[in-house]
């Protein structure tokens, strides 16, 4: 008997589309299909149930499989980054054990409800999209350390940013804001916020009290 497949690599092969005896290797823990033009991934991935690890970034994907959620094993990483995307699906609230999230490089106006039920999520990149706004219930990611959304169309944050206790960095890099919630000066562990090329917000007072018990804050 050939011994499972538990990691499978087809990182810039070309492909066009995905194999179907991809989909037959139920062993397989880390996935990657990264860059090779994919426009669309088989629903078949919900049989993948022993992944930690699937990267489909830099591909042309405008979805993803409903059942991406039955992947309950993903605890490492997601990247979705840099395909067409314009949602996800709800089923993602089911992904509790995920720790990192790169949605960023697609076309997303904003975030669903369902990512605050990430609860072990420690970083999360949606940077490079169309986001106007973040979802209040962002605020119960509680083990979140790192919120990479420059390059948005944000113009504040909500106040939930504010219950992000594990928060070290926030990258806000190029984006219209024209507040941002006093609450952010609270964060115990906030230890680099990133403002630059960011014309149109004014100095509040807080960021001084940030700066000064060591957060660095680039501006």
């Amino acid at each position: 008997m050939a011994p499972a497949v538990t990691h499978l690599n087809l990182w810039k092969q070309h492909l066009g589309r995905v194999p179907e005896s991809v989909w037959d290797e139920t062993d397989l823990e880390t996935l990657v299909l990264a860059d090779n033009s994919l426009s669309e991934i088989s629903d078949r991935l919900g049989g993948l149930k022993r992944l930690r690890m699937l990267d489909v970034g830099h591909n042309q994907l405008t979805r993803v499989p409903d059942n991406i959620g039955d992947l309950d094993g993903l605890t490492d990483f997601l990247y979705l980054h840099d395909n067409r995307l314009t949602s996800l699906p709800a089923s993602i609230a089911k992904l509790t054990r995920l720790r990192y999230l790169n949605i960023s490089g697609n076309a997303m106006a904003h975030l669903p409800d369902a990512i605050a039920a990430l609860s072990s999520l420690i970083e999360l990149r949606a940077s490079d999209n169309h986001l106007t706004t973040l979802p209040p219930s962002i605020g119960r990611l509680s083990r979140l350390r790192e919120l990479h959304v420059r390059n948005n169309r944000l113009t504040t944050l909500p106040d939930g940013v504010g219950r992000l206790t594990e928060l070290r960095h926030i990258d806000l890099r190029g984006n219209p804001l024209i507040s941002l919630p006093p609450q952010l000066a609270a964060l115990p562990k906030l230890d680099k916020l990133d403002l630059r090329w960011v014309s149109t917000l004014g100095s509040p007072p807080w960021l001084d009290d940030l700066e000064a018990r060591g957060c660095v804050v680039y501006r």
